[in-house]
């Protein structure tokens, strides 16, 4: 396939992008993920225990992803981490080529990370959230739409309506997030306007990933409707359908706050949920594409059936509209 800006502006073979996905973005997924011609990210949390601190943590991550990949990967910076100051230091030391930062204003270090050489995407959920981020001078914008797993936009944007508006909106690339598992996923996202694609709930199901194995056969195993969006109130959140997300939903309509959620959430349970595999208390942040991914595969053959399967995917295009 053609290269895009993507592949260019990144230094990759082919423009794919691992999600950023706290715990389980660790250095081992992202440089499978690289190595396969791809973009890996790792999380400053990443395969962490609770009390470990973000910054020897991500320190540690870098020098794991150097020693298994000489391809280029990528590091997400959550904008209001506590120790966000700290954390850009480390992948300007480390030098980093690529961060994909998020949840917040890209204007606070945007021009520090590039005036270091490190491209930078930010992830948006809406038009003005896009444009800001160009105005503020990122490289690109991943645009994550409503079906996206994990926390999302409070506008509940589809992929399908936020990214051909993005694409109009601004003049740097987009990379569409959310709703893509496969290679015609993948087309589909390239037919309206983006150049790239971040996916996370499929490589999520993937061997490299960390997630315990009864959350990958959770996710392999989960049907159309077998996620659901929670906590508004705080922010909403996609996962799969279990008794927390059933109680959230309880406490909701019944007009509970957003520190009663707090509360009976905790700390730890997307934790318990996706590292310790307990489906009954934790949580498994999953997209809603998670009714497509049917088993476990090894991320470089993630990346490759993608590319491989899209050739089929516009030859049956082409016999549509000759």
């Amino acid at each position: 396939m053609k290269k895009t800006r993507i592949c260019h502006l990144l230094g990759i073979e082919y423009p794919i992008i691992q999600g950023a996905m706290a715990w389980v973005a660790t250095a081992e997924l992202a440089a499978a993920v690289s190595s396969a011609g791809g973009l890996g990210v790792i999380s400053p949390n990443a395969g962490r225990a609770l009390n470990v601190d973000w910054v020897e943590n991500l320190r540690s991550q870098i020098a794991r992803a150097s020693s298994l990949t000489d391809k280029p990967f990528a590091v997400n910076l959550p904008l209001r981490a506590r120790q966000v100051r700290e954390l850009v230091d480390v992948v300007i030391q480390q030098k980093v080529p690529i961060v994909v930062t998020s949840v917040g204003d890209p204007v606070d270090y945007t021009y520090l990370l590039k005036d270091a050489g490190i491209k930078v995407l930010h992830l948006v959920a809406s038009v003005r959230h896009a444009v800001r981020a160009e105005s503020c001078g990122v490289d690109a914008v991943v645009a994550e739409g409503y079906e996206a797993g994990g926390h999302g936009g409070f506008d509940e944007l589809p992929t399908l309506v936020l990214l051909p508006q993005v694409v109009d909106a601004v003049r740097i690339p987009v990379v569409a997030a959310g709703g893509i598992a496969d290679a015609r996923g993948f087309i589909a996202a390239l037919a309206l306007g983006a150049e790239g694609v971040q996916m996370g709930t499929r490589f999520f199901a993937s061997r490299e990933s960390i997630a315990h194995q009864k959350a990958k056969e959770a996710v392999a195993k989960a049907g159309d409707t077998d996620t659901i969006v929670t906590c508004r109130k705080l922010g909403p959140r996609r996962t799969l359908r279990n008794e927390v997300t059933a109680r959230l939903a309880e406490m909701e309509s019944s007009g509970a706050s957003a520190h009663d959620l707090e509360a009976f959430l905790g700390t730890s349970r997307v934790w318990k949920g996706q590292i310790d595999g307990d489906l009954v208390n934790g949580e498994v942040y999953c997209g809603a594409i998670a009714g497509m991914i049917t088993d476990i595969m090894s991320a470089g053959d993630i990346v490759q059936s993608i590319i491989r399967d899209s050739e089929k995917v516009m030859t049956k295009l082409n016999r549509l509209w000759p």
